[in-house]
């Protein structure tokens, strides 16, 4: 069974968007890390770099599949995880607590069409 926290927003594509203030951290759900399986690689956008939601902003690659990762909202990005460029298992090990960019949310109104915890555990069949 994945952990899903409650007071994240999730897409269908299994990304997570945890909101603070005007700022959105963006990761893949515990679900998604346990379908890809060992996370040996994440492709990761640069700062300043824009995404837009419903579009892809980088990948993760396993030792099984590679998976678009595709961005929930609308930002500039502010930050990347640098850690995980050595060490991209962390998504593994906490998924939550090893999210992929902070962005700066253009239209914090975005996350009102995303799933809230229990719309995840009913999309993934939990």
């Amino acid at each position: 069974m994945s952990t899903i926290l409650e007071g994240l927003y999730y897409a269908e594509s299994h990304e997570y968007v945890k909101v603070e203030g005007d700022f959105g951290y963006i990761g893949i759900t515990d679900y998604a890390q346990h379908e890809l399986g060992n996370v040996v690689y994440v492709d990761m956008p640069d700062v300043d770099d824009e995404v837009t939601a419903g579009e892809d902003f980088g990948a993760v690659e396993s030792v099984k599949a590679a998976s678009d990762l595709i961005s929930p909202v609308s930002g500039t990005v502010v930050e990347v995880n640098e850690a995980l460029n050595d060490n991209p298992e962390l998504v593994n090990s906490d998924p939550y607590a090893n999210w992929i960019i902070k962005v700066q949310l253009s239209d914090p109104s975005e996350v009102e069409a995303l799933m809230n915890a229990e719309a995840y555990k009913a999309a993934i069949g939990e």
